[in-house]
């Protein structure tokens, strides 16, 4: 049974409902509203004291254990092991495996067999026993799902290192790759910068091919010792499958005969790339694996652990681990401090915190010193577009993104700071940068325009995540929301922007979310967006997303959306409700104007009662995404600044921003 509103007192009937208790039997409008308003202030109380001194945030970013083995398997391959370092990550490894001695990738999801193997090779290397029980059921679990080579390409790349899986059985990255220009298919520039940024060091691990003494065997990995390494079946010729299987198999013909001279200067190549995209940090793209693998890559080519630049790659990579109070060490995949400080300027200033109050103006100082004004790899495609905008972590000039951009001009909109004309520059600078960054079909990507080519996804090589960057809808509507911020809900480029995400809605009312789990994520990013941009809350589209949020709410009022809907239909929309997807879907209903309906008063009034003492959420389960289903993302401080959005909107109304935003709109 679900709660029912009366139109003539306003007051919510909980009576049937699961979880209501005698005293939520009736709750008016006036106390959902009170405490509303009650909660958004313990919230914003919590977020001003999560404030760093410089005037940014960040929450914790987890993702799974295949970070911490494969900082332990760096570790051994370079022969730099500390053994507090080691048992601190072996503590946090034996932590996160499940009762039946495997590991998964996120919160209550199930197991995943590369993950179970890293981090079961990752403990002998800390000394966990084969006989140990808890590493019998994860050896047994492996073997019943086809052992090592059942597992990814990445995995395997570990395991090669030492010895434990042959060179000649993993797909073929010739270095020679750095010599195609960008309009070749397959150049570095053809895949996601997350991954271009991991190929290329990788380049050199495969024409090097190195092997480190193994210090134990891995037979009970194997589901038979004998030939742990069987071949692969061919897919048809006529295939695209079968065109690259060939393919790699010619690479691998090529290896064997590729001219000296070529190879070192390919391999020198990429070495001259990986150094002048050094962070200033010492870190690679503010991101953990392209940092792993040029450390391994530059080491292997002659680059000593004292040289400088191994000296910062080396001390970066201490800067994502993450130590905890039982005295376990976790590792970051990367840092979100700029993503997390516009999102938590948003959420103070839709919650009614003075637009000139002093954390607000600290924050502004700093994401304007984050301000990035020097060309990236994004140039390759628009080598006229000047710079400027924002990344996402501390350090990561060459990867500036479109969504941060987006979100930071949002969040400066709403400071009140005293050099004014510091910001405006700032801002004028982000939107032309995004303006250039749109792609041909009027969407956005993250981080580059038209990143859509069809092969890199083909190779053999890449069968973990997405390795391309197309456009997706909740970057798109971003951009659209801050178009229209700006006074642009008219311009030629945000309507193309509009039209395309009117075209990509899908057929039950919702957006994909890629960036975020997921249909609620996208339906939470593009409804607010649509009507910002001057779109009416009747509009058909906007009324269909309504409709689907509605009949997704959960029966104790939230809204939950678990990871497996990237892969399995009866997921979408369907899972244990958070803090964070609550969220989403309120901003979008309160943006389609049903402020006063039955839906958003049971979507607040659980926020308000699932809010802990001290004003935080608490949110086990991932509601961020990497790659859709492949890497899964808990953002500690998503569960923060959300709810206190939408709690915020919900007490004060639409930000004044997008009131005149849509009005303007309107007019248009």
């Amino acid at each position: 049974m679900t709660a029912t509103t009366d139109p003539g007192t306003g007051a919510t009937d909980l009576r049937g409902v699961p979880g209501a208790t005698a005293e939520q039997t009736t709750i008016t409008a006036d106390d959902v509203l009170a405490a509303a308003r009650q909660a958004a202030g313990r919230s914003v109380e919590h977020l001003l004291g999560r404030q760093d001194g410089e005037g940014w945030w960040k929450g914790d970013l987890a993702t799974n254990v295949t970070m911490d083995a494969e900082d332990l398997l760096l570790r051994q391959f370079l022969g730099i092991q500390d053994p507090a370092t080691v048992q601190a990550a072996a503590r946090f490894i034996r932590g996160e495996q499940m009762g039946d001695g495997t590991w998964n990738t996120f919160y209550e999801g199930p197991p995943d067999l590369s993950a179970t193997i890293e981090a079961y090779v990752a403990l002998r290397l800390a000394g966990d026993r084969p006989d140990d029980p808890h590493m019998r059921r994860a050896a047994g679990w492996v073997r019943e799902q086809g052992g090592i080579a059942a597992s990814r390409v990445f995995t395997r790349i570990w395991l090669a290192l030492f010895g434990w899986w042959k060179w000649d059985d993993l797909p073929e990255l010739p270095p020679e790759l750095m010599f195609l220009p960008s309009w070749v298919p397959l150049n570095i520039y053809d895949f996601g910068c997350w991954a271009r940024q991991t190929i290329v060091p990788l380049t050199v691990v495969s024409a090097k091919r190195p092997v480190r003494p193994a210090p134990f065997a891995l037979d009970e990995l194997h589901t038979d010792a004998t030939r742990p390494n069987p071949p692969r079946p061919m897919a048809p010729a006529a295939s695209w499958d079968g065109l690259f299987q060939r393919l790699d198999k010619a690479l691998h013909a090529y290896h064997r005969i590729a001219p000296g001279r070529l190879r070192r200067a390919a391999m020198n190549e990429a070495a001259r790339w990986i150094i002048e995209r050094q962070e200033n940090d010492g870190c690679w793209g503010g991101i953990q694996p392209p940092a792993v693998y040029s450390v391994i890559a530059l080491h292997l080519l002659g680059y000593d652990l004292g040289h400088p630049v191994m000296r910062a790659g080396l001390a970066s990579l201490d800067r994502f681990a993450v130590w905890r109070e039982d005295g376990s060490r976790m590792i970051e995949a990367c840092q979100s401090p700029v993503w997390d400080t516009c999102l938590a300027t948003i959420a103070l200033a839709d919650a009614g915190v003075a637009p000139d109050h002093p954390a607000l103006v600290r924050a502004a100082d700093w994401m304007l010193g984050e301000e990035i004004v020097r060309p990236g790899d994004w140039a390759v495609r628009r080598p006229r577009l000047a710079p400027g905008g924002w990344a996402f972590e501390f350090h990561n000039d060459n990867y500036p993104d479109i969504d941060d951009t987006a979100e930071v001009v949002l969040a400066l909109r709403r400071v009140r700071h005293p050099d004014q004309a510091r910001v405006d520059a700032a801002i004028e600078r982000g939107v032309r940068w995004n303006l250039g960054m749109q792609s041909r079909n009027g969407a956005w990507g993250a981080f580059d325009a038209d990143n859509t080519s069809p092969f890199p996804n083909r190779l053999p090589f890449c069968d973990f995540g997405e390795v391309i960057d197309p456009p997706s809808a909740d970057v798109t509507a971003h951009v659209v929301e801050m178009l229209a911020v700006e006074g642009r809900a008219g311009d030629p480029a945000t309507r193309r922007g509009i039209d395309w995400l009117l075209a990509e809605q899908e057929e039950s009312g919702a957006w994909f979310g890629r960036w975020g789990v997921n249909y609620i994520y996208g339906t939470g990013s593009v409804v607010p967006a649509l009507v910002a941009a001057g779109l009416p809350a009747g509009h058909p589209a906007v009324r269909r997303a309504v409709t689907w949020l509605e009949s997704v709410q959960n029966d104790d009022g939230g809204w939950g959306e678990d990871l497996r809907s990237y892969v399995e239909e009866k997921w979408i929309g369907h899972g244990a409700s958070t803090a964070s997807q609550t969220a989403w879907a309120l901003l979008a209903l309160l943006a389609a104007g049903e402020r006063g309906s039955r839906s958003v008063r049971r979507g607040v009034t659980w926020l308000t009662e699932t809010q802990q003492p001290d004003g935080s959420w608490d949110e086990p389960y991932f509601t961020g995404t990497g790659f859709p289903w492949d890497f899964s993302i808990n953002y500690h401080l998503y569960r923060q600044v959300f709810p206190l959005t939408a709690l915020g909107r919900f007490v004060h109304g639409e930000p004044s921003a997008l009131r005149t935003a849509a009005a303007a709109g309107k007019e248009a």
